[in-house]
């Protein structure tokens, strides 16, 4: 994959304004992870602690799907309160590092209303473009 930026634009910070995937790849869609753990408990520690789980939840999706985190070419974010991002922006922005390094697809922050688990503060979904044919795909359970 490649960032794509238009001609005199400002260079985004923290994002890409597009990602360009060569074909042959496998999409993948992470249906919107929160901060919770395997055990289904939302983590302690508020609007950081739960933007970290969640998005190591979506890393861990892309594993399982073959791919690993630079292969993520769209996340979306929803937060409840974006001020509360904001306020906490500089912690988030290291979680994100930690987890993504400096890899930047495409994104999107929504603030909304709430979100359908009570407690969930952040919740986020993605795309990935997994190279080559699809690999082994992880099923947790059968439908």
């Amino acid at each position: 994959m490649r960032t794509v930026e238009p001609e005199g634009w400002p260079r985004p910070r923290g994002y890409s304004n597009g990602m360009l995937a060569d074909p042959g790849g496998a999409l993948l869609f992470v249906a919107g992870q929160i901060g919770w753990d395997e055990g289904g408990r939302l983590v302690p520690g508020g609007l950081v602690a739960q933007f970290e789980q969640a998005l190591a939840n979506v890393v861990a999706v892309v594993f399982a799907g073959g791919g690993a985190p630079e292969h993520i070419a769209r996340l979306t974010i929803y937060v409840t309160d974006k001020h509360a991002y904001r306020v906490a922006a500089k912690d988030v922005g290291a979680v994100y590092r930690r987890i993504l390094g400096r890899h930047y697809p495409a994104m999107a922050l929504v603030q909304v209303a709430d979100l359908l688990e009570d407690g969930a503060l952040v919740e986020i979904e993605a795309t990935a473009v997994i190279p080559g044919p699809p690999s082994r795909v992880v099923a947790s359970r059968a439908p």
